[in-house]
């Protein structure tokens, strides 16, 4: 009777906890104000966002716009919407920026597994410093960060200087909240494929 008892709550438990974690992803991914826009229209609210996602960088990291300068292409993802309760999932959409100019737009997924809850919302901006990192992620059709290629999530010290030894790598990664620039952060295991708009 016990073991019939401790499956059957292990189940419905389970079966819970992936119901919360879902409605939760859908209603923070659905429920935006480009769910119904065009394809122009998405367009535009992503170049608006990612000028915007860029000026708090440079806000955040002043050094961070010669980085950007120096890109060979800069992929800014404006809002990476996350919603968990113990499993959880990650999306969102970008625009990626050669010369200064928008010439992709790609999304991003992940997944996470661990004792959290709730829902956030973060920017992430991806720098390709040189021309073979940028070729190699514009000639794949679906990229892993990780497994892929690694990117070196940028350390900023308190004074807004960014770290010389990730300044100098192929791809350097940041990723905000609404606090500023986060520390400590992995972005591994999140795909980057194209995306049609």
């Amino acid at each position: 009777m016990n073991k019939i008892s401790s499956t059957w709550r292990r189940t419905t438990l389970a079966a819970v906890t992936l119901g919360v974690a879902s409605v939760m992803f859908a209603g923070c991914t659905m429920n935006g104000p480009s769910a119904k826009a065009t394809p122009a229209e998405k367009r535009q609210e992503l170049t608006s966002a990612t000028n915007a996602t860029l000026s708090r960088l440079y806000e955040a990291s002043p050094q961070s716009k010669q980085l950007v300068e120096r890109a060979r292409g800069v992929l800014v993802f404006p809002s990476v919407l996350s919603a968990s309760f113990i499993v959880g999932g990650q999306s969102g959409s970008g625009v990626l920026r050669v010369n200064g100019q928008d010439t992709g737009y790609y999304s991003i997924t992940g997944g996470s597994i661990g004792f959290q809850a709730g829902a956030q919302s973060k920017a992430m901006v991806l720098l390709f410093m040189t021309d073979d990192a940028l070729a190699k992620f514009r000639a794949s059709s679906g990229w892993t960060i990780g497994a892929d290629a690694t990117v070196a999530v940028a350390s900023v010290g308190a004074n807004g200087s960014i770290d010389s030894n990730t300044a100098q790598q192929p791809i350097v990664g940041f990723v905000m909240n609404n606090g500023g620039l986060m520390a400590g952060v992995s972005v591994d295991g999140n795909k980057i494929s194209p995306l049609v708009l």
